[in-house]
């Protein structure tokens, strides 16, 4: 795997930021991505003289509208091949459906729906052709188990890219292009500080958390393995095939009294 290329979008800070520091340390160049220019810079300078490894920052938002086929337009331009692509970028909305207006739903689908989507579709090819390529989309429990009231799109969301990760899969499984849906549950990230959601969820059991080093770790091993989709942790594991065998009424009802207790619902 050394110094080939992986783009990581969403690198500034939490799981993206895990998944530059293990990947630069396997020798793999980077490009790393996200609005924070100047955060990337410096994880930039420190991964290219602890490993020896390029990194290329490029700002980009990918709520807008354009963002994607920026980006990929200026990886043509500099010559960068990307031969495994993490969609990590993201984010939660909290609170009921209706107390956002539909410009902030509208980015929120951009940044988690629509770019992954079309940097999958835009990269996919020169994967196809070169015969290897790596995609991550990163998921989340989230989107196996019954969705509860509260951050409305963000099951929704994590669901379509599971699916969409499966049949990836399948399209590509005779052309050395892997690609996964990792899906955690509780991470120790910015996530929920991002999203207001912090005092909330740190009220929840230790046992309940993973640490990012451990999800990328087990990402990175799940797409070599060839795994469409790869549920971080025991836990995680155990909820996703409970409510995979309750019926749905129970499933439904017992997420959505759990999540009382880390989703803002107003």
């Amino acid at each position: 795997m050394s110094k080939r290329s992986a783009l990581i979008t969403g690198a500034s800070a939490g799981i993206g930021e895990e998944f530059a520091r293990q990947l630069a340390a396997e020798g793999w160049n980077l490009i790393i991505s996200a609005r924070r220019l100047a955060r990337l810079n410096e994880l930039a300078a420190e991964l290219g003289k602890a490993h020896d490894v390029q990194v290329t920052c490029l700002q980009s938002d990918l709520a807008e509208a354009d963002a994607a086929a920026r980006l990929v337009a200026e990886l043509d331009r500099r010559g960068l091949v990307v031969d495994m692509l993490i969609n990590n970028a993201g984010y939660g909305l909290p609170g009921d459906f209706t107390a956002h207006d539909w410009a902030t739903h509208q980015q929120f689908l951009q940044l988690m729906l629509t770019a992954p989507t079309e940097l999958v579709h835009r990269l996919l090819p020169g994967m196809r052709e070169r015969n290897f390529g790596r995609i991550i989309n990163v998921a989340s429990l989230a989107g196996l188990v019954p969705a509860p009231a509260g951050h409305t799109l963000y099951a929704a969301v994590k669901s379509y890219l599971i699916k969409f990760s499966q049949a990836l899969a399948l399209e590509n499984r005779d052309r050395n292009v892997h690609v996964c849906a990792l899906c955690p549950g509780f991470t120790y990230s910015s996530f929920h500080d991002v999203n207001g959601t912090r005092e909330m969820v740190s009220k929840m059991p230790k046992f309940m958390w993973m640490d990012s080093p451990t999800v990328v770790s087990q990402g990175l091993q799940a797409v070599e393995r060839g795994e469409a989709v790869y549920v971080n942790g025991r836990w995680n594991r155990f909820v996703r095939s409970l409510t995979k065998h309750l019926p749905d009424g129970v499933a439904t009802a017992l997420v959505d009294r759990r999540s009382k207790t880390f989703r803002k619902r107003d």
